[in-house]
């Protein structure tokens, strides 16, 4: 007999910071988390993370459309198959998304939802959840990421240090200050040292290929949205033409005809779907599989809590991808750190063996 699901709870957390985390479009003050947690009938669960970096008061507004939306359409239905579960929920959700001109928040609740389902079905089978998946091994590679535009080398450094050994840093302010961080990051690690750029959709098309070629001299080994997501793909191609430099997105792509008609223009060295953003696990992997068909590495993105995290890291070790990674935030928050800490040892982390995710978040502590 099919097990159902029977509830979703959600919590709301959020952690004080001393310094906020800049980027080109903003700042967050704070680090907040939606962690999420289905219940089947028989009492098998399993946890998801929904994005809610931005707005910064978006975290309660998530989590009260997951209570008060999601739950009612979820009690009942079959908790085995969770690809299922998110085609419904998309199908279910899309005209309320419409009309209230939110298909973001619905996406990421749903992206959740099919964490959980995932995490629930390797508990089940005793396994973690990467193995469950059919990945060779549980080992994946990282880079520290959300680094600058202050302290860049004493971050870089540090993370070198605790065994990192590529690093993102944050672009997209001003172009002396691009420049001159990125220069001093690579004389301070050497020729070796990976270091991606991150412009956080701050340039326009006109602009962007001048400001890519200034930083190209300090070899960035990608340059990651160099201008807004929603611009057509003509634009992005012509602009690939145009850069020394790969491009890499996909954080701010939804849904699998979006990422197959970037991935088929083929203006991406790197495709980044983000598990609490869109898709979550079964969308993740269906875009790695179109990623590797395309000869394009799959890079998921995540800078949040350590629910999504663990996530992001099962789905790559699941893909298989030998030219991936797995992007971990350099800047301190206890809603990671505390949920999901991670052994880097030479820029690789090992999963364990744990069955589905292998998180079990003290919500009494956090």
């Amino acid at each position: 007999m099919t097990s159902t699901i029977d509830q979703l709870q959600c919590w709301v957390l959020r952690a004080p910071i001393a310094e906020p985390v800049a980027n080109a479009f903003g700042a967050m003050t704070n680090r907040p988390a939606v962690f999420l947690k289905l219940t089947a009938c028989d009492g098998a669960f399993g946890w998801g993370e929904v994005f809610s970096n931005f707005p910064q008061v978006g975290a309660e507004h998530r989590s009260r459309l997951a209570s008060s939306i999601f739950a009612p359409l979820l009690k009942g239905l079959p908790s085995d198959d969770p690809d299922a579960v998110r085609a419904m929920l998309d199908q279910r959700t899309r005209q309320m998304a419409i009309q209230c001109g939110e298909p973001g928040p619905f996406a990421q609740i749903t992206a959740a939802v099919d964490q959980a389902l995932w995490d629930m079905s390797a508990r089940r089978a005793g396994v973690p959840l990467w193995q469950h998946l059919g990945g060779r091994s549980g080992k994946v590679r990282v880079y520290a990421s959300g680094i600058g535009p202050d302290k860049v080398v004493e971050v870089m450094q540090a993370k070198h240090q605790a065994g990192y050994r590529a690093f993102k840093l944050k672009v997209g302010f001003s172009g002396e200050r691009d420049v001159a961080n990125l220069q001093a990051a690579r004389m301070a690690l050497g020729t070796d040292a990976i270091i991606m750029c991150d412009a956080n959709q701050g340039w326009q098309p006109d602009d962007a290929p001048a400001r890519i070629a200034a930083l190209a001299p300090f070899n960035p080994y990608w340059i990651e949205e160099p201008i807004a997501a929603d611009w057509p793909h003509a634009v992005w191609s012509e602009l690939a033409t145009r850069s020394a430099v790969a491009l890499a997105a996909g954080e701010n792509l939804r849904g699998e005809q979006a990422f197959s008609e970037a991935l088929q223009a083929g203006y991406l060295g790197f495709v980044q779907p983000d598990v609490g953003k869109w898709g979550g696990i079964g969308g993740g992997l269906s875009v790695a599989r179109q990623a590797a068909h395309a000869g394009v590495a799959y890079c998921p993105h995540w800078l949040a809590g350590g629910i999504g995290l663990a996530a992001s890291m099962h789905v790559l070790a699941a893909s298989n991808h030998a030219d991936g990674w797995a992007e971990v935030d350099a800047n301190p928050n206890p809603l990671r750190e505390q949920v999901f800490p991670v052994d880097v040892r030479d820029g690789w982390v090992t999963l364990s063996d744990a069955p589905g995710l292998g998180v079990e978040p003290d919500l009494q502590q956090l």
